[in-house]
């Protein structure tokens, strides 16, 4: 069975960084895309970063995102992170991780409906 724990959230003014870990357990040979999303109150959840972990491929970032945060893996303790620097207001959310396993469904990597198997999320608030 999957599971995705994520940790590291937590409150830090504009300009500043964080970085978010995401566990991930029961993944090997079952998922092959693994990502970020976000929910801000009142908004739809939106793709944040993805990345293809069965092979060679390149990481996907949202345009909001792009150069301020950056994906990363360690295969070895199979986790996932999300650096994020130069931190906005505009960035506060609840951020999830989330996995794809065998599903027929497929809409890009940074939408949520691609993916099937999910965190429980970590509050992330900036503001000074």
């Amino acid at each position: 069975q999957v599971q995705l724990v994520e940790s590291g959230g937590g409150s830090v003014q504009p300009g500043g960084s964080l970085t978010l870990s995401c566990a991930a357990s029961g993944c090997t040979g079952r998922c092959n895309w693994l990502g970020w999303f976000r929910q801000a109150p009142g908004k739809e959840r939106e793709g944040v970063a993805a990345d293809y972990i069965m092979g060679r491929g390149s990481t996907h970032y949202a345009n909001s995102v792009q150069g301020r945060f950056t994906l990363s893996r360690d295969n070895n303790k199979s986790t996932l992170y999300l650096q994020m620097n130069a931190l906005k207001p505009e960035d506060t959310a609840i951020y999830y991780c989330a996995a794809r396993g065998t599903m027929p469904r497929w809409d890009g990597p940074l939408q949520p409906t691609s993916y099937n198997y999910w965190g429980q999320g970590t509050q992330v608030t900036v503001s000074s």
